[in-house]
C-alpha cells in the first residue's frame, strides 16, 4: 500500500465492543461495579498485610505486591472499556496508545516474573522450612520484589517499540485498548515477522516463567507427599492452592491469546479472552487469597475486633 496518507495518525479509536446491542447499560454497570471492586478488594488486601502483624510474612508480603500490580494493571485497560461501552467508541491519541501498550505489556510481564518468585517462596518455605527465614530475609524480599518490575517493563521495550515504528494507514482498533495484534492490523506494511518477534518475546517469558514455576511445583509435590501426617500435607497443598489457581487463571488466557492457534485469537474471541487476564484476573484475586486463606480471615477477624474496641 502506498505511503502517501500516513501522516493521519494523530490518534486511533478504539472499537470496544460493537456487538452488545441495547444491553449497553447493563455491561456499563457491571463494568464498573467489577472495576470498583477490583479496586477495593487489592486496596484492603495492601492495607490489612501492613496493619496486622499476624500477617508480616514473605508470603503475605508477595501477595500484596501482587494486589498493588492488579491496581495498576487494571486501571490500565478499564477506564478505556468503561468509555466504549457507554459512547460505542473511544478516541485515544497515537502517544497515549503507545504509552496504554506499554505499560499493558510491561505489568503483564512483570506478573510473569512476580507469580515465579511466589512460587520460589513457597518452594523454600516447604522445602527449605530450617533456612526459610535466612533465604527469605527482607533485604532478600525487596530484591525479589523488585527484579520483576524492573524485568517486565524492560522486556515491553522490544514488541511495544516495533509496533510503534510501524506505518498506519488505519486508525479503528478492533479491541477495547491497544494491543500488539489489533495495531498490526492497521499498519500499511506486512508485518509478516513482527508477530514473530512477539511470540518469541512474549511466548519465551510465558514459558519459562511457567516451566519455572512447574518445576517449583514439583518440588514441592515431592516434598509434601513425605510429610508424615495428612494433616500436615493438607496444610501445606492449602498454602499453595491459591497461587495455583491464579497462576492457571493468567497464564492460560495469555497463552491463548498471545501464543494460540490463530483461530482461536480472531477477531472478537481475543477481545473476550483478554478479559480474563486484564479485567477478570485481578477481580478474583483478592477474592482467592481471602476466602480460601485461613490466616487472612483470622486477620481480618482481629482487625474488625479492634475497631469494634474503638
Amino acid at each position: 500500500m502506498d505511503h502517501f496518507n500516513h501522516t493521519w495518525s494523530q490518534s486511533f479509536i478504539l472499537a470496544g465492543f460493537t456487538a452488545i446491542g441495547n444491553l449497553w447499560p447493563l455491561a456499563f454497570l457491571g463494568t464498573l461495579c467489577i472495576y470498583l471492586l477490583t479496586l477495593a478488594g487489592n486496596i484492603f488486601i495492601i492495607i490489612l498485610v501492613q496493619v496486622d502483624s499476624g500477617l508480616s510474612t514473605p508470603m503475605y508480603f508477595f501477595i500484596s505486591v501482587l494486589s498493588f500490580l492488579e491496581l495498576w494493571y487494571v486501571s490500565t485497560t478499564v477506564p478505556t472499556l468503561l468509555h466504549t461501552l457507554l459512547h460505542g467508541c473511544s478516541p485515544i491519541s497515537s502517544t497515549m496508545c503507545f504509552l496504554q501498550l506499554y505499560v499493558f505489556h510491561s505489568l503483564g510481564m512483570t506478573e510473569c516474573y512476580l507469580l515465579g518468585v511466589m512460587a520460589l517462596d513457597r518452594h523454600f518455605a516447604i522445602c527449605r522450612p530450617l533456612h526459610y527465614h535466612a533465604l527469605m530475609s527482607r533485604r532478600v524480599q525487596l530484591w525479589l520484589a523488585g527484579a520483576p518490575w524492573v524485568a517486565g517493563f524492560s522486556a515491553a521495550l522490544v514488541p511495544v517499540s516495533l509496533t510503534a515504528t510501524l506505518p498506519f494507514c488505519l486508525k479503528e482498533v478492533a479491541h477495547y485498548f491497544c494491543d500488539l495484534a489489533p495495531l498490526m492490523r492497521l499498519a500499511c506494511v506486512h508485518t509478516g515477522g513482527h508477530p514473530w518477534v512477539h511470540i518469541v518475546v512474549i511466548g519465551m517469558i510465558n514459558t519459562c516463567s511457567l516451566v519455572l514455576i512447574l518445576g517449583l511445583y514439583g518440588g514441592i509435590l515431592k516434598a509434601v507427599l513425605k510429610l508424615p501426617s495428612a494433616a500436615s500435607r493438607s496444610k501445606a497443598f492449602s498454602t499453595c492452592s491459591s497461587h495455583i489457581i491464579v497462576v492457571t487463571l493468567f497464564f492460560g488466557s495469555a497463552f491463548i491469546v498471545y501464543v494460540g492457534p490463530p483461530g482461536i485469537r480472531a477477531e472478537g474471541k481475543g477481545k473476550l479472552i483478554a478479559l480474563v487476564y486484564s479485567f477478570l484476573t485481578p477481580f478474583l484475586n483478592p477474592i482467592i487469597y481471602t476466602l480460601r486463606n485461613q490466616e487472612v480471615k483470622e486477620a481480618i477477624r482481629r482487625i474488625t475486633q479492634r475497631i469494634r474496641a474503638v
